[in-house]
């Protein structure tokens, strides 16, 4: 800096004048540096923070190399794409590693046809996860024949410990990925997730299947919980809404392929093939998982700072993410933050609940409907499987349909506050799902046995799959828009419970159709969903009032006033420097256009 002396083997000396100047610009850059690390809103989940910029005034130092000599630095831009900082203030910003334009290395910055890549493989590999979960629904018979089981609700306990395994491997691999990465996490999960289908194919009893599940599912979680923070980290918020229906395309039709294909594997294969099947599928994501490159920015750049350390033998060379945050502090933090919102936040309790009860009925279908189409009607397993071809049709278009979604949604009135449409535009679609999922399963409670054709049961699974695609995507996006960087704690939460209720609701199928029939067991879960559509009206209508009152989202207002307001100051004080200098500049020029007009008298 400019109190720094040059080396004994140097010929430059610093004059009284310089020193003063050097001290100007330090000065100059320090009150930079302070304005830029005031304009850092951080997570990467909050769809709002994606477009800061920070802009660095570097001044004039000394480079730090063998040579000792004394070089200027050229001002340079940066641009921070809206990821959670922590900046180490006792760090030189001067040797402060980011993303240049143009180098490749900013994820957002990739080419078209590379992100198209990313985001095709991380939904097929989400496929496969899901897809998991319900090929088992097919094989149930031939298990309970191979263990020699006679309650059907015991083998359905498969799909019950997958589906908790997929819960709280989430919650412990998300931060994982924040720590290392998101491409080693992935690698590891995914090649663990492969390998634990080997024991669950070749195991001779029942609980070998429920604890490789448990685990599997633990493994695989790896791809629902760091997906769409990958789809986050390529993409800019302008087309996210798009990226996340392309990506949605895989785990919103897992549940339907699921017992397509495990039904036509069973039948000509066995059951332990419809293993077999998905080993093959998880192997070839693994393969996708390691064609693709880091996309986590703090990762990419902690990564580049060490090799600028190692390659200059500087270890002043640092990013702003060099101070990781340790594991265990962070999965405490994950663990207590979401189970604090659940119970304190109105929002949360009642969206968690909602989306819980409608993903649980969802799974039960995955039961009801080989009772059905395989019990009443006498289908084949492999032709039952393709009575699910209703539910991903209308995921299908549900997906499809988000241009003219995102039109609907963008059509209402502007926050004046944001100047961008509130949360409750998302609740618009969410309410209108909400309609169709009991409508589609109160049609196909009345059309499921053998005196109505086959089609109309099936068609009725399209609006019944429509709606639910469309709650877990809009749903979710009112969560992210209205917790910003909590969001991923709400979202955790909703998983979590969403997961355990997903994979319990399940267990009372087999009995409940059992004892009421397949008419009345259908109309108990249509007028079930039926009664929890005043949830999102209610949030649709009066949302931004609950929300006003919101302890959480009232004190992160705040904090963002406190920002702004830092902002604003730290703005005009560099103002009031910049015209003192001038002004000082001016009297200098007069200054010296007097001395020169004296010169020039005498």
């Amino acid at each position: 800096m400019a109190d720094q002396k040059p080396s004994a083997n140097s010929s430059l000396s610093i004059s009284p004048k310089e020193k003063d100047v050097d001290i100007e610009i330090d000065r100059k850059s320090s009150l930079s540096s302070t304005r830029s690390s005031l304009s850092i809103s951080s997570d990467s989940v909050d769809s709002d923070a994606n477009s800061i910029q920070q802009v660095s005034s570097r001044a004039s130092r000394y480079n730090a190399d063998a040579t000792e000599k004394l070089t200027p630095v050229v001002t340079r831009t940066s641009v921070v794409t809206g990821f959670s900082l922590a900046p180490n203030a006792t760090s030189d910003p001067c040797f402060e590693i980011d993303f240049e334009e143009g180098d490749g290395a900013n994820p957002r910055e990739w080419t078209m046809a590379r992100k198209a890549m990313i985001t095709a493989f991380t939904s097929f590999s989400t496929l496969t996860i899901v897809m998991y979960s319900t090929s088992y629904s097919s094989g149930i018979p031939g298990i309970m024949i191979s263990f020699d089981i006679s309650n059907e609700t015991i083998a359905v306990l498969g799909i019950t410990t997958y589906l908790i395994g997929l819960a709280f491997g989430s919650i412990i691999l998300a931060p994982l990925s924040e720590v290392y990465g998101r491409r080693p996490v992935y690698i590891i999960a995914m090649a663990l997730y492969t390998l634990l289908i080997i024991p669950c194919a070749l195991t001779p009893n029942l609980e070998g299947i429920l604890i490789t599940r448990f685990f599997g599912a633990l493994a695989g979680s790896v791809m629902l919980a760091n997906a769409p923070g990958t789809i986050s980290d390529i993409v800019n918020e302008e087309y996210r809404a798009l990226a996340f229906s392309a990506w949605s395309i895989g785990p919103m039709n897992g549940p339907v392929i699921g017992p397509l294909i495990g039904g036509f594997v069973y039948e000509y294969m066995g059951w332990r093939w419809t293993n077999w099947v998905v080993m093959i599928a998880s192997g070839v994501s693994f393969c996708m998982m390691c064609l693709i490159g880091e996309t986590y920015a703090p990762a990419i750049l902690r990564t580049k700072a060490a090799r600028k350390r190692k390659e200059t033998g500087n270890d002043k060379w640092h990013s702003r993410y060099d101070e990781k945050k340790k594991f265990w502090p962070m999965l405490r933090e994950n663990l207590t933050r979401p189970v604090s919102m659940a119970v304190n936040e109105p929002i949360c309790v009642f969206w968690n609940i909602y989306i819980a009860v409608i993903y649980g009925i969802l799974y039960l279908c995955f039961v009801a409907y080989p009772i059905v189409f395989s019990g009443l009607r006498g289908w084949s397993p492999g032709i039952t499987g393709l009575s699910y071809s209703g539910l991903g049709i209308g995921g299908l278009i549900t997906i499809c349909s988000e241009p003219l979604i995102r039109r609907m949604i963008n059509a209402h009135k502007m926050d004046q506050v944001t100047g961008k449409v509130p949360p409750e535009s998302m609740v618009s679609i969410v309410c209108i799902a909400a309609i169709c999922i009991p409508v589609g399963e109160l049609i196909f409670a009345w059309t499921c046995t053998p005196n109505v054709h086959w089609i109309v049961p099936i068609i009725a699974g399209i609006p019944f799959g429509a709606g639910n695609c469309a709650v877990f995507i809009y749903a979710s996006n009112y969560l992210v828009h209205s917790y910003g960087i909590y969001a991923a704690s709400a979202l955790a939460g909703n998983a979590v419970l969403r997961s355990i209720v997903g994979g319990c609701i399940p267990l009372a199928g087999p009995s409940l159709y059992r004892k009421l029939g397949p008419h009345w067991a259908g109309t108990f879960l249509g007028l079930l969903e039926l009664s929890l559509v005043p949830i999102p009206v209610v949030f649709w209508r009066y949302g931004h009032k609950i929300r006003n009152k919101s302890a959480l989202i009232t004190r992160m207002r705040e904090d963002q006033e406190r920002l702004e307001g830092k902002k604003k100051r730290a703005a005009d004080m560099e103002e009031r420097v910049k015209r003192r200098e001038e002004r000082v500049a001016k009297k200098e020029a007069a200054k010296d256009r007097g001395k020169e007009k004296q010169f020039l008298e005498v």
